[in-house]
């Protein structure tokens, strides 16, 4: 077969028969999870439970986070424009290598994902005058890094604006986040890297026609027009791609954390049942309380329901920090969990949803398994570290 052959049979949509062993086990574990649901909470209030928590989610978090990164976007957008961003760059390029492993172009990765979402590393690793920079087995890398920081500015800025019951600010824990965000990245590049050399080799580059390409280095694209025009552009349209981000949550937010909410909460406040919004069979309270003696010591969670933020973080960030509201509003999280959710959220940001299609689309489909290992121990490493700096900050403090 050659090479045109094989293009065309990676573009056939995959094909499975109608009716399969997997449609069995589905249907299966479909009727299972939603009768053992319906069997405590009843049929009839559990729908009603999930289609009244998914309307109030709507109105009460996926809108603010909406907000949220309108806002986000247009400040990222200025500061790319007016070089803030190429500052920052030139600032902490050399730092790559000994820290990371990787080129100094890569810090342009993490700006950029960090200032929106993970597949933005995507945009620059089709980029000849980005990718040159790197050795073959660095490229997959690029996954784990992009995703560590994916969301961060939404996630930090979200979770500094939530009140505290206790008039507590959470700036700093949400920066005390961050740093935990960083060492779960560069644990979970290092190990990437670490299988990807075995893989690849550590001497063969990235093969690209780099002719007529630009050094995203040593040049920034901008915008046409005079000062006020750029400045009124980039504005808008980074406030627009915050509306398309605050649109891409949606599907994660309500399906996500109605399900969790729904295995994280209990029933009313007199024992029963009503069918209101945010009712629950405490089933992951249960799990966090059995794993007390390993999530404590690990992450210092103030409450069992703690364990909810980041098994939601797994598929879908934005449906992560919408819980974290209504648990600081209950008492059920102080500063060091902010601190936790945050490095949690940001370092795992959806990755188990994330990963395949960015790896596949780096044309390394073969090392996403051990993507996925090394960001999971990333994303744990960052929550770790995030309570201990928080603890030990508090100390000093």
């Amino acid at each position: 077969m050659n090479n045109g052959e094989k293009d065309v049979v990676a573009n056939k949509p995959r094909m499975k028969k109608v009716v399969s062993l997997e449609t069995f086990v589905f249907f299966g574990l479909f009727i299972a999870f939603f009768g053992a649901l319906g069997s405590k909470m009843g049929v009839v209030n559990m729908l009603n439970t999930l289609m009244n928590t998914a309307y109030q989610l709507m109105l009460d978090t996926v809108f603010y986070i909406m907000a949220i990164a309108v806002l986000a976007g247009a400040v990222a957008a200025l500061f790319s424009e007016f070089g803030v961003v190429a500052i920052v760059n030139k600032i902490l390029s050399p730092l790559m290598k000994p820290v990371y492993g990787l080129p100094g172009a890569s810090v342009i990765g993490i700006i950029a994902t960090y200032l929106s979402d993970n597949p933005a590393i995507l945009t620059l690793a089709e980029d000849h005058g980005f990718r040159r920079y790197y050795k073959r087995y660095q490229l997959p890398a690029l996954t784990n890094i992009g995703t560590a920081f994916g969301m961060g500015l939404i996630i930090t800025t979200f979770v500094m604006g939530i009140p505290s019951i206790s008039g507590e600010s959470f700036v700093k824990a949400a920066l005390i986040g961050n740093l935990g965000a960083v060492v779960g990245s560069i644990v979970s590049v290092r190990l990437m890297l670490h299988f990807s050399a075995k893989k690849y080799g550590t001497e063969e580059y990235c093969e690209v026609d780099c002719n007529d390409e630009v050094d995203l280095t040593a040049y920034r694209q901008i915008r046409p027009g005079g000062v006020g025009g750029r400045f009124m552009s980039a504005m808008l349209e980074g406030g627009k791609s915050g509306v398309e981000m605050g649109m891409a949550v949606i599907p994660g937010v309500l399906v996500i954390c109605s399900i969790v909410m729904m295995l994280t909460k209990g029933p009313s406040v007199d024992g029963t049942y009503t069918g209101a919004a945010f009712e629950g069979v405490s089933f992951l309270p249960l799990i966090g309380e059995k794993l007390g003696f390993i999530l404590r010591p690990l992450f210092g969670f103030t409450s069992s329901q703690g364990i909810a933020i980041p098994i939601t973080a797994l598929g879908a960030a934005g449906a992560a920090i919408g819980l974290i509201p209504k648990m600081v509003a209950e008492g059920l999280a102080g500063g060091n969990d902010i601190a936790v959710f945050t490095a949690m959220c940001m370092c795992w940001s959806g990755y188990l949803s994330t990963h395949v299609a960015m790896m596949d689309s780096l044309k390394c489909p073969e090392m996403t398994s051990k993507a996925i290992f090394s960001h999971t121990i990333g994303g744990l490493c960052a929550g770790v570290s995030a309570h201990w700096i928080y603890v030990l900050f508090s100390l000093i403090h």
